[in-house]
């Protein structure tokens, strides 16, 4: 069967809302969004339709021909196991160091446009027994780095003190990847429409869940990036 014929099966087409997507249409579709690229776009470099992508990314039961999936792989950037889950559960970086890597610097700019794209950062913080560097979701709300926490809870002990904030991708596929670090000093929000600001504005709840409703921002004073490539 040609690649470009590649089709949905028929209950899975022209269906304005189907089931949630299972793991592998999530995975698809984060690592599409993540490279900036459309659903047909994607199809289209990977030689099938784009009702097929659509079952992929849509449908939890898909199970895609090996032929196609190596080739949405190569599109995307990516391997076959990263794509079915095969490292989840793993931490980053396993593989292999690159024959050839090459180690530049992140300029200011390029740094913000990466923190700018969400997710979640390590925030290192001073405790009573030393340092500890814990996991939290964040937002960039006007150049301030802000998460929600509660009181009491390790990240809010970065209140009023200097802090270190940390947030990298690691391309495990590729050999690599690239890290920002931010330098500055955390304060509480506290004003009723600064709080309204960023209720709004932030990107996610705590992935922790529960009543975090403390918001913590962090004022970058020095922000610097690495990135390796091959």
């Amino acid at each position: 069967m040609g690649a470009m014929t590649d089709q949905a099966p028929p209950h899975a087409r022209d269906t304005a809302e189907g089931p949630s997507p299972g793991d592998l249409g999530r995975r698809l579709a984060a690592r599409r969004a993540e490279l900036g690229l459309t659903r047909r776009q994607t199809a289209v470099r990977a030689g099938i339709a784009p009702s097929y992508l659509r079952y992929l990314e849509e449908y939890p039961g898909a199970a895609p021909d090996a032929g196609a999936l190596l080739r949405l792989a190569g599109v995307l950037e990516t391997t076959v196991t990263e794509l079915a889950g095969g490292h989840a559960g793993l931490p980053p970086g396993p593989g292999r160091a690159a024959r050839e890597p090459e180690f530049t610097d992140l300029s200011t700019e390029e740094c913000r446009v990466l923190l700018g794209t969400h997710g979640v950062g390590r925030l290192a913080v001073t405790t009573s027994s030393g340092p500890v560097i814990v996991p939290v979701n964040y937002s960039v709300v006007e150049g301030a780095i802000v998460f929600r926490t509660a009181p009491g809870t390790t990240p809010s002990l970065a209140a009023d003190h200097q802090v270190a904030f940390e947030i990298d991708r690691i391309d495990d596929a590729f050999s690599q990847g690239w890290s920002v670090l931010v330098r500055g000093r955390a304060r509480t929000v506290t004003d009723p429409d600064a709080v309204r600001l960023l209720t709004d504005r932030a990107h996610s709840t705590p992935w922790a869940g529960g009543g975090r409703e403390l918001w913590i921002g962090i004022d970058p004073l020095v922000i610097t990036g690495r990135r390796i490539t091959v």
